[in-house]
């Protein structure tokens, strides 16, 4: 049997790691079922929201971002709260949001569990922050990233 990243396998993987303050993490989440609940630009505005809450509370330092159909991508600085509560707060608070904006009451937003990947000091910020914010066009749901609305980086 299969098991995703984001599931039992994937949190068997992070049994031993810690989160450190102060050090860039790249996070990936996906919702349940992948289903493309952020297809709905109005919806993904409300996970944004949450994200933006995270960053004016210092929780975070967001470097990049994209909210794709069916996942987040979201790079950070993180600032003193650890990883697993971190994202667990932002998968709640979504939740409740989008959950009562979309008329999806007791229905599962996230699947269990993320995916994150401690950067290195050599690794290029820029260029991976310019990989994130490119998905939808990798993806083809745009030409241009101008015309996808669910993204930033600081740098530009």
């Amino acid at each position: 049997m299969r098991t995703s990243l984001f599931g039992h396998r994937g949190q068997a993987l992070r049994r031993g790691r810690f989160s450190e303050p102060g050090r860039i993490y790249l996070l990936t989440t996906v919702t349940q079922n992948r289903d493309p609940v952020f297809m709905n630009w109005r919806l993904g505005r409300l996970l944004v929201f949450e994200m933006r809450m995270l960053h004016e509370r210092a929780q975070v330092f967001s470097l990049a971002w994209v909210v794709m159909p069916d996942h987040l991508h979201w790079l950070i600085e993180l600032g003193p709260q650890p990883l697993a509560p971190l994202m667990q707060r932002l998968k709640s608070r979504s939740a409740i949001a989008i959950n009562g904006a979309a008329g999806r009451n007791g229905k599962r937003l996230w699947q269990k569990g993320f995916h994150d990947h401690a950067l290195r000091n050599d690794e290029d910020l820029k260029g991976l922050a310019r990989y994130i914010v490119a998905n939808p066009m990798r993806a083809g749901l745009v030409r241009r990233i101008g015309d996808y609305p669910l993204w930033d980086a600081v740098w530009l």
